[in-house]
């Protein structure tokens, strides 16, 4: 079993960020930081499907997993991923069992799911690891579901006994917009369908993710049950530090004349 599926296992918090900017390099540099993973968004982000092997190229000698977030549930799109070596995937905006069932299949080979079969990809060394990664791939794939609607809560039972779910990851943006109180993240309508989201998933096994907007959060969302946290994104750290280091130099500057 891969390190980080370990770990989802047996409940340890583990630790990750989203990589939005579509570029190797800043890839790279946040791979020199101790995440145990990184999410290559592929929703959101400026990157697309052809920066992939590049990002993976570039965090290769590090002991991150890589987690990509795909557009949505489609099996070509997942498997595409898959196939260049992604360790796991994250489908957006799952509001039903089915829907998360066509997820999880697309990230099996038949019988047990629907992933189309290529031998000479970058996932099984060319053809070489075939064999072992056909016969692992169920211990060492990462699936991520996310909860971001009041579908999905209402249903959140029903997505919860669809097997080989390994994350439910709350979406809080989306999902306090889809429940008419957006970025209201102690409003008692929100905070009802967090705790849904989660009991149901303690109650299942699967582990509880979700996007903290300040690290210094953590031990909060951990005391609820999360387990899989992401905080920021490679675009927000370079923004954050860029406008703190010319904000402190200009005000250097304006008091020293």
């Amino acid at each position: 079993m891969s390190g980080l599926k370990q770990k989802i296992k047996n409940g340890e918090a583990v630790f990750g960020t989203f990589i939005s900017l579509g570029s190797a390099v800043s890839t790279e540099i946040i791979g020199t930081a101790p995440w145990d993973w990184v999410m290559i968004d592929l929703e959101h982000g400026i990157g697309s499907e052809s920066d992939v092997l590049g990002q993976l190229q570039a965090l290769a000698n590090t002991n991150i997993e890589v987690i990509i977030r795909v557009e949505g549930h489609n099996r070509q799109r997942i498997h595409r991923v898959l196939d260049m070596g992604a360790h796991g995937i994250m489908c957006p905006h799952v509001d039903s069992a089915a829907e998360a069932a066509l997820a999880t299949k697309a990230m099996r080979y038949a019988p047990e799911g629907l992933r189309g079969v290529a031998k000479m990809v970058r996932a099984t060394n060319f053809g070489t690891d075939f064999d072992s990664y056909h016969a692992n791939q169920a211990k060492n794939l990462i699936s991520v579901i996310q909860i971001e609607t009041a579908e999905a809560v209402e249903r959140i039972e029903e997505i919860a006994q669809v097997p080989d779910i390994d994350v439910l990851f709350i979406g809080p943006a989306d999902l306090s917009m889809s429940l008419g109180v957006f970025g209201q993240l102690e409003h008692p309508t929100y905070l009802e369908a967090e705790e849904k989201i989660i009991k149901t998933a303690q109650k299942a096994g699967i582990a509880v993710g979700f996007l903290m907007m300040n690290p210094e959060d953590y031990e909060k969302y951990y005391n609820k049950g999360v387990r899989f946290f992401a905080s920021g994104t490679d675009a927000y750290f370079l923004k954050k530090t860029n406008l703190e280091t010319a904000e402190r130099l200009v005000n250097l500057r304006n008091t020293t004349k």
